[in-house]
Parts: C-alpha cells; sequence; structure tokens
C-alpha cells in the first residue's frame, strides 16, 4: 500500500511498508459491502475512514495503545471498526479490521 516515514534512533527518516493479511482484507470487503448495501456511498465513507486510519498508522506507528503482545489497535472515525495491527522491523503487518461488537478473541488468534 504504501511506505511511510519512522524516526530512527540516529534521527534519520525510513519507510513501513503496509501489508494487510488475508484476513483483514476479506473483513473490509464485508464492511464495505455491507455499508454501500446500507447506503449508497456509505461503503465508499468507510473506505476513506480505514485510509485515514492507515495513512495515520503509517506516520506514527507506535502513537496507538498496545492492546495484547505486541498487537496495536487504531480506531476508524465514524465506524465501529477498528485495525489492529503490529510493526516488524520495516512493516507494518494489518491483522484486522475489526467490528468491535465482534468477539476479540477471533482476532487475537492471529497474533
Amino acid at each position: 500500500m504504501g511506505n511511510s516515514e519512522k524516526e530512527s534512533p540516529a534521527g534519520k527518516q525510513t519507510g513501513y511498508e503496509i501489508i494487510v493479511r488475508r484476513e483483514a482484507q476479506l473483513e473490509t470487503q464485508d464492511a464495505f459491502r455491507y455499508y454501500e448495501n446500507k447506503s449508497d456511498g456509505l461503503g465508499f465513507e468507510f473506505l476513506r475512514s480505514l485510509d485515514a486510519s492507515l495513512q495515520s498508522v503509517k506516520r506514527s506507528p507506535f502513537a496507538y495503545q498496545t492492546i495484547y503482545k505486541e498487537a496495536r489497535r487504531v480506531l476508524l472515525r465514524k465506524f465501529p471498526y477498528a485495525l489492529f495491527y503490529i510493526v516488524e522491523e520495516n512493516q507494518i503487518v494489518v491483522l484486522a479490521c475489526f467490528n468491535q461488537k465482534r468477539n476479540p478473541i477471533d482476532w487475537l488468534r492471529r497474533t
């Protein structure tokens, strides 16, 4: 999806690659279809909110709270969804795009 910048200990800018796991891709597609069926254009608003959250994570991956082990969470604006991700070297790995009303055990298995 692209690169981002983070400050290394020496103050140099380095990039992050975003990797979205298959489960998270499928959850995103399901949510898009749900919202688009609910109201024309709402699915695209969901995707814009998702993209804004991803851009924020790319800018500051360590700014978000650690939820479980190394997994962090960023909440989507206007939608009851969260992205769960881990940071590994130069990658941000998105584990889940998760409706917060679901049982958290489902995404915990992915860590």
